[in-house]
C-alpha cells in the first residue's frame, strides 16, 4: 500500500469512549444535582408550612445507643401524626453516621460543637413544623399511648401551658415506684399504667425536661430555652417560670408512663457536673431572685386586671371577661417599653407603645439583642429617627406620654422600679435592668405620696438569651 494511503487510513480513527466508570459518575453527578435542586425549591416553597401533628425534638449527645432504643421506642409505639428531629451536639461516638444512614425517616442537625440542651433544643424548635412540640431526652423509651394521654390532658384547658408524664428516674414529684426489676419487663407494666384518667392530672410548679409537650402558640409566646444554662439542667425550670409567669399551668399526667434512664448525657461530664450545675444555679438565681414571689405578683396582677375589665363591662354583656379566667399575655408583656432592640440583623428598633419602630441613624445608648421570636410579637410602626429616640430615651421628650415621670426609680422598700407612663414596674433583679440597659435611664426621685399613688405594672423580666443562628 503506498504510504499516503497509510497516512490517510492512520488518521480516520474513532474517538475513544469514554470508561463506564466515568459516565455512571457524570450520571450520579447530574442527578445528584438536580435532585438538590428540586428539594432545595421545595424546602422554600414549603418553608413556614405546618403539619396537624406533634414535632418530638431530640437533643442528643454521645449517646449513640440510648438514642437508637428511643427513636425505635417511638417508631413501635406512637400511632399519631408525628415528626422525628434529632439534634447532635458534635458527637464523637458516631451518632453523626448514624443520622446520616437513616435516609430521610427523621430530620436532623450536626452540630459543630456541644451547645447544650439549651441551644440544641433550640434549634430543634427552628425547625419544627408540628402544631405541638415534645422536648425528649435521648435516655427516653416511651410506650404505648403516651402522646395521645398527653395530648389527651392538654388540649383538655386552654389554660394549661406544659404537660409531663411520671417515670421511673427523675428528680421532683414526677417520679413513681415501679414493679419491674429490668426494662423488658417495663413496656407490658406501662401498657396497664397508660390508661386515660383525668383525675390523674395534677396542677405542678415544675415540670422537668426529659418529657415536655406544649402548644406551638406557647412557643410563640413564650420563646426559646435561655442558653444562658451552660450544657445542660435549670433551662427547664427557667421556662417553668416564664410559663407560669403569664398565667399559664403546668400539669403532671399521672396516667402516662414513660421510662427514663436517666440523665445520662450529663452525667458523662463526670467531676464537670458540679461546676456546670454551680454555675447554672448561680446564673438562675441572678436571673430571677425569688421567681415564686414573681409569679404571685404576676398573676394577683392578671386577676386584677381581668376584674377590672369585667366591671366595666355593660351588664349582661354575653363577652364578658370572666375574672376566674383572665387573658393570658406573652412574654413580652413583661419586656419594658422605651427601649432599643434588635433582632438578628442589623436594623434597630425603638420599642413604645407596643410597637416597634425601625431606628432611622445611630444611636448612642445600649440596644438590647432579642431572638427573632420574641422581637416579632410587636408589630411594626412608623419609623424613628435616631435624635428622637434619643430624647426619649433620656426623659426630655413631653410628647406621648414620655416625660420626667418616665425613670428608673427606688422603692421605699428598697426595690427596683422602672416607672412607665405613669406606672409602676418592679424589676426582676438587677441583672433584668442590665440586659436592658434600664440602669443607664433618668432617676426618678418620687415623693412618697408620689409614688403611693402610681399604680403598679407587670414586672420586667430579662429574655432569653438565644444564639442567632439556626
Amino acid at each position: 500500500m503506498p504510504p499516503k494511503k497509510r497516512r490517510a487510513r492512520a488518521a480516520i480513527r474513532r474517538p475513544k469512549a469514554r470508561p463506564v466508570a466515568r459516565r455512571k459518575r457524570d450520571w450520579y453527578r447530574s442527578g445528584y444535582d438536580s435532585g438538590f435542586e428540586t428539594g432545595t425549591r421545595l424546602g422554600c416553597e414549603s418553608f413556614g408550612s405546618l403539619f396537624e401533628g406533634t414535632s418530638i425534638i431530640i437533643p442528643t449527645y454521645n449517646q449513640l445507643a440510648y438514642l437508637k432504643s428511643c427513636i425505635e421506642s417511638i417508631v413501635d409505639r406512637t400511632d399519631l401524626p408525628y415528626e422525628i428531629i434529632v439534634v447532635d451536639n458534635g458527637s464523637t461516638d458516631g451518632t453523626a453516621a448514624f443520622l446520616q444512614s437513616l435516609s430521610g425517616q427523621i430530620r436532623y442537625r450536626i452540630l459543630d460543637s456541644n451547645r447544650g440542651f439549651a441551644g440544641a433544643t433550640n434549634t430543634g424548635l427552628m425547625m419544627a413544623k408540628g402544631q405541638t412540640l415534645l422536648l425528649l431526652n435521648n435516655d427516653t423509651i416511651v410506650t404505648d399511648h403516651w402522646l395521645d394521654n398527653l395530648l389527651t390532658c392538654l388540649n383538655s384547658d386552654p389554660r394549661i401551658g406544659m404537660v409531663g408524664p411520671v417515670t421511673n428516674y427523675i428528680s421532683g414529684s414526677q417520679q413513681i415506684e415501679v414493679p419491674y426489676a429490668n426494662v423488658e419487663e417495663m413496656p407490658e407494666f406501662a401498657r396497664e399504667f397508660n390508661r386515660v384518667d383525668s383525675a390523674k392530672w395534677h396542677l405542678t410548679d415544675r415540670l422537668t425536661g426529659f418529657c415536655l409537650l406544649f402548644r406551638r402558640e406557647l412557643l410563640e409566646r413564650t420563646g426559646y430555652l435561655d442558653e444562658g444554662y451552660a450544657i445542660g439542667n435549670f433551662e427547664d425550670d427557667d421556662y417553668n417560670v416564664r410559663v407560669r409567669l403569664q398565667g399559664r399551668m403546668l400539669v403532671i399526667a399521672r396516667d402516662t408512663f414513660i421510662h427514663h434512664f436517666g440523665s445520662v448525657s450529663i452525667k458523662a461530664l463526670g467531676s464537670e457536673l458540679e461546676a456546670v450545675n454551680r454555675n447554672n444555679s448561680s446564673f438562675f438565681s441572678e436571673k430571677w431572685g425569688n421567681p415564686h414571689e414573681l409569679i404571685e405578683q404576676a398573676n394577683a396582677l392578671l386577676r386584677r386586671d381581668a376584674q377590672a375589665r369585667a366591671a366595666a363591662a355593660p351588664p349582661g354583656e354575653p363577652d364578658s371577661p370572666d375574672p376566674s379566667s383572665p387573658p393570658l399575655p406573652s412574654e413580652s408583656a413583661f419586656f419594658p417599653q422605651g427601649v432599643a432592640v434588635r433582632g438578628v440583623r442589623e436594623q434597630i428598633y425603638w420599642v413604645e407603645s407596643g410597637q416597634r419602630r425601625p431606628v432611622v441613624g445611630a444611636l448612642s445608648f445600649p440596644c438590647a439583642r432579642l431572638s427573632q421570636v420574641d422581637l416579632l410579637r410587636w408589630p411594626i410602626g412608623e419609623p424613628i429617627g435616631a435624635q428622637e429616640a434619643e430624647l426619649r430615651w433620656r426623659g426630655l421628650h413631653a410628647g406621648d406620654g414620655i416625660g420626667p415621670m418616665n425613670g428608673s426609680a427606688i422603692s421605699p422598700d428598697g426595690q427596683l422600679y422602672m416607672v412607665e407612663q405613669g406606672v409602676k414596674r418592679r424589676l426582676a433583679t438587677r441583672a433584668a435592668a442590665e440586659f436592658w440597659g434600664l440602669q443607664y435611664r433618668v432617676h426618678l426621685t418620687p415623693t412618697a405620696e408620689e409614688w403611693g399613688a402610681l399604680p403598679e405594672g407587670l414586672p420586667i423580666i430579662a429574655p432569653a438569651r438565644v444564639s442567632a443562628n439556626l
